[in-house]
């Protein structure tokens, strides 16, 4: 058979035909051999060993091997409780084997006295075992071949009522097995499966459908897994070397006076060692004359902002325009604020636009942008617009990357002859081993040390048992002139009961809290843009002490006079935006807390994350258990990369494998960037492969 049997319809394939086929299409998304043979067991039964019978358990199903020594037929087999009875004896007891289904078929098939390998899942009545509709074979009969680790795969009731139960599923694998024998290409070359002691990826696939021992099966997944990481991998990096290396960046040879005199005389705090040193990769980066893709990760309260403005002022001295780009007018607006303040003893120029900058502003900074009399510009979506020209964008800085598709910051990115450096910020820490994979095409940098001064959030777990203790805590703290955020969820599949377990919240702080001695504001999704930012500037300038929420103040809140963050139904949030939440307290000098309201009845992960959320600030420590606690899928969002299309490798289980294919990804591209070498040949074509199957998802930035 040809090399490119893997692109041929499963529709050739023996014993499958048309209705067959467009099940397992519709289904499982299998549409050819290829599609077929990746299609893995998701366990195995393990069918070399027998149990003796006083050894039964209930907790999984077993193999017995024994004579059945009696068979009887209980009531009728048309009655409600008629059923099969068998006994089966080893040489250490007896057990039932018990039929209600099939019976008269059953009965012919069965002889007393023959000896039989019996698998099922024993249960327990009055102390004697039992197995209900057991698989039974005899003795004579079984092959050795049959016992083996069988493979078991995930069906459903359309596969089935098709005869594609895992039984169905595994005779077509095997089927389509000997057909691909000796033809079966490996896209990992030969030197490294020598080097890492690797078996072929033929072996590899036969031992993972029809395991020859444990021990074989164990060296097959691993195999596969370092596969799909390796691919991945070959993806990220070179889409890195594409960017690096090959497409020409701005070059930025002088620090400039704009960043020497905001260094000296208008720093507002002394930087941290770990913003000193993501400057300096910066500064390094701006000089290359390649073109910058950096992401700079840092726990809420970093200090992201100002090396972002530091960054943007080294442009600005050279000659060029940055554009600031935030996901929300919110957050939009408190950048313009917290920079322009910064900025106001300084000759740099800062302007917003927004979806709300009005049409006669517009057409006046659409004149100063294109004439270069404007330095920075902050915006949100507005700034990709085509009205939007700079003379000489030469940065563009993006807050909470994850927010922007890749098309909108294409865009962006267009905008000037030579693409300006790319510099993203996200507080949304992620584990390093995910950063690799969800972000393997940018260099990233970690701040990871918090400002001086800068006091721990004391976290607590508290129920509604507590609630008048809490509230005490929040009117003592008011007292001090202190404000209070309190949030409910949002979810979008409740949105009705959200919004109603919302004004009831509101309803209730307001008795305890009533006019004149307090001022509450709310804030929630129903509300117009231009009332959600009244009651939003009200809390922000201390009009109103408490702020009643959903996570719309998730992002894009400054308030350092905020000590005191109130959860409400926290075991419905995730870990990462119970993190966001309480980062928006401790802004200030004052000790600030996060308090977690939860029911009595959580689920185990629940008292995870909540247990996790009191023991530690490290937003790291936190993402490594949410990345546990959730799988990749789930953090990166719905289909955000290609780690999606693992089906082996588990990136929280698989760290050690990941780093060794991202090193042999690197070392093949440095020898071979564009992959000409005979050996690297399978490689390249399987890359082309894969690349027809599906969307680029490796483009991050």
């Amino acid at each position: 058979m040809n090399p490119t049997w893997i692109n041929t319809t499963i529709d050739y394939l023996a014993g499958i035909g048309h209705i067959k086929a467009d099940v397992l299409r519709t289904e499982c998304k299998i549409y050819t051999y290829g599609d077929l043979l990746a299609y893995y067991p998701f366990r195995y039964i393990d069918k070399t060993q027998f149990v003796k019978i006083s050894e039964a358990s209930d907790l999984e199903a077993m193999q017995f091997k024994g004579t059945l020594i009696s068979l009887k037929q209980v009531g009728s087999p048309k009655s409600r409780g008629g059923r099969l009875v068998g006994t089966l004896k080893d040489d250490t007891g007896v057990m039932e084997l018990v039929w209600f289904k099939g019976i008269r078929w059953v009965s012919s098939q069965l002889r007393q006295g023959q000896t039989y390998i019996v698998y099922g899942k024993p249960s327990q009545y009055n102390r004697k075992w039992s197995i209900s509709h057991p698989e039974m074979e005899q003795e004579n009969v079984v092959a050795k071949s049959q016992l083996k680790l069988q493979p078991v795969y995930h069906t459903g009731e359309k596969l089935t009522r098709k005869g594609l139960n895992s039984v169905g599923i595994e005779k077509l694998i095997q089927k389509l097995l000997p057909l691909v024998k000796g033809n079966i290409l490996d896209p990992i070359p030969e030197n490294i499966r020598k080097e890492l002691n690797l078996v072929s990826k033929e072996d590899a696939i036969s031992n993972i459908h029809n395991p020859a021992s444990t021990e074989a099966l164990h060296y097959a997944i691993q195999r596969m897994k370092f596969e799909e990481l390796f691919l991945l991998q070959i993806e990220l990096v070179n889409s890195k070397l594409s960017t690096t290396k090959r497409i020409k960046g701005v070059v930025f040879d002088d620090i400039g006076d704009h960043f020497t005199d905001f260094y000296e005389n208008h720093l507002p705090f002394e930087l941290t060692g770990a913003q000193k040193r993501v400057l300096k990769e910066i500064r390094k980066d701006v000089r290359k004359g390649y073109h910058m893709n950096r992401l700079i990760q840092g726990d809420v309260g970093s200090g992201k902002t100002i090396v972002a403005l530091l960054s943007a002022l080294i442009a600005i001295g050279n000659g060029f325009q940055v554009g600031f780009m935030a996901p929300t007018e919110i957050l939009a607006r408190q950048h313009y604020v917290t920079l322009k303040k910064m900025l106001e003893h300084t000759q740099v120029r800062v302007e917003i636009w927004t979806g709300s900058t009005k049409t006669k502003e517009r057409k006046l900074l659409a004149v100063d942008l294109e004439n270069g009399d404007i330095d920075i510009l902050i915006g949100t979506h507005a700034l990709i617009e085509p009205k939007v020209k700079f003379k000489n964008i030469g940065m563009a800085i993006i807050d909470e990357q994850h927010r922007f598709g890749v098309a909108q910051r294409a865009k962006l990115w267009k905008k000037a002859p030579i693409p300006p450096h790319v510099l993203v910020m996200t507080a949304t820490p992620i584990p390093r081993t995910l950063a690799m994979t969800l972000y393997g095409d940018l260099d990233v940098s970690v701040i990871d040390e918090l400002p001086p001064g800068r006091k721990t959030i004391k976290t607590s777990w508290r129920t509604d048992a507590s609630r008048i203790k809490v509230f005490s805590f929040v009117e003592k703290e008011i007292k001090k002139g202190r404000q209070v955020y309190i949030v409910y969820p949002l979810i979008e599949e409740s949105e009705v009961m959200d919004y109603k377990d919302l004004m009831d919240g509101y309803e209730s702080v307001s008795r305890r809290f009533p006019l004149p001695d307090y001022s509450i504001s709310i804030v929630h999704g129903k509300m117009k843009p231009e009332n959600k930012e009244y009651e939003m500037n009200l809390f922000a300038t201390g009009k109103t002490q408490i702020l009643v929420s959903t996570t719309v103040i998730e992002v894009g809140v400054d308030v350092p006079n905020a000590t005191v963050m109130i959860i409400e139904s926290a075991e419905r949030f995730g870990l990462s935006q119970l993190h966001q939440l309480r980062g928006r307290v401790g802004r200030g000098g004052e000790q600030s807390y996060c308090v977690l309201m939860s029911g009595h009845k959580l689920s185990k992960d629940s008292k995870i994350r909540l247990s996790t959320m009191v023991e530690t600030n490290d937003g790291f420590r936190i993402a490594e258990v949410d990345l546990n606690l959730r799988g990749p899928g789930d953090i990166m969002g719905t289909r955000q990369s290609g780690v999606m299309d693992l089906k082996l490798a588990d990136l929280t289980k698989d760290q050690d494998i990941l780093q060794q294919a991202r090193h042999q990804a690197i070392l093949l591209l440095e020898e071979d960037s564009e992959m000409e070498l005979e050996k690297n040949k399978c490689l390249k074509d399987e890359l082309k492969r894969i690349a027809k199957r599906k969307v680029n998802w490796a483009l991050i930035s």
